[in-house]
């Protein structure tokens, strides 16, 4: 008698997730074959994910190739597989994908206009990966004047690009912002970057001795090349000081500017005060002429 029910229980739970539930077209989809796509949608982009990280940890390293080439085929290939995953799964379901031809032609339409900043980003992301503009561990600064995001590329995916700036936060950039804004990549193509430090000092100052005070400091600093080597420019002369500019080149600093720079100034503002070469305040000359003695007191 509990055989019979458990055998007539089970009928009925196979009869309803058997029973079709959603057509498209000749294609009729059951509570089962929706639940199947579902579990193997996932159990795809797991899989394409662990290929990818396969690929660039252990693959694509064992022959020396450099990592944002490795990160762009690795992506390409993610996406093949997702394609190929998802037309074998829905095919393998009984869905006629000739069927959804009217579905994909309003998903068309909803990509041109609801689904446009996506669809550009992914393009973007698609353009950077093989353009190279920027790869993973490039100094960039990018946006306009008044936001612009200065940091150390972390990732980039199809997407958005994670940008860690010095303060350690993490800045997703949309891909788009890379090809349509300004970007400047301090280390494009290599890691050597030179940085101009500008100095003024006071007209009674010994130029020559400025100079050869500003190269002492340069080398001076554990993180300034030797090669290319230090130099110094003088610019103009100025409204109330001598403008200099200290070249100096580092490559153990580009992505800290900001200290290198600092390191520099300690060192010529020391350097000055021991030679005692004045650096001056911006000041104005005020010339007077007569008639105060119409001035009644």
């Amino acid at each position: 008698m509990i055989d019979a029910y458990i055998k007539s229980s089970l009928e009925n739970l196979f009869y309803y997730l058997n029973k079709p539930i959603i057509h498209l077209g000749s294609s009729a989809l059951s509570v089962l074959s929706i639940i199947i796509i579902i579990v193997s949608i996932f159990l795809l982009f797991y899989v394409s994910a662990k290929v990818k990280n396969l690929l660039t940890r252990k693959v694509f390293k064992k022959y020396n190739i450099e990592d944002n080439t490795s990160l762009s085929i690795a992506s390409l290939v993610r996406y093949i597989i997702i394609v190929l995953g998802l037309i074998i799964i829905l095919q393998s379901a009984g869905v006629n994908l000739s069927s959804l031809a009217i579905l994909f032609g309003a998903l068309g339409v909803g990509i041109g206009f609801g689904l446009q900043s996506i669809t550009n980003n992914f393009i973007s992301g698609i353009v950077i990966l093989f353009e190279k503009p920027i790869k993973l561990g490039d100094r960039v600064e990018v946006g306009g004047f008044e936001e612009q995001i200065e940091g150390r590329v972390e990732n980039i995916s199809a997407r958005a690009t994670t940008i860690l700036t010095n303060d350690n936060i993490s800045v997703i950039v949309p891909n788009s912002e890379f090809i349509s804004s300004r970007v400047i990549n301090w280390s494009h193509k290599e890691q050597c970057v030179r940085f101009k430090i500008p100095v003024g000092v006071s007209y009674a100052s010994d130029v020559r001795l400025v100079e050869r005070l500003l190269i002492e400091v340069a080398n001076e600093c554990p993180d300034v090349l030797r090669s290319p080597p230090p130099a110094v420019r003088f610019m103009e002369f100025g409204n109330s000081a001598l403008i200099f500019e200290l070249r100096a080149w580092s490559e153990s600093l580009v992505h800290k500017k900001g200290k290198l720079i600092s390191d520099l100034n300690f060192g010529i503002i020391e350097k000055f005060r021991e030679n005692k070469i004045e650096i001056p305040f911006p000041q104005r000359d005020l010339h007077l002429k007569g008639g105060f003695e119409n001035i009644k007191q």
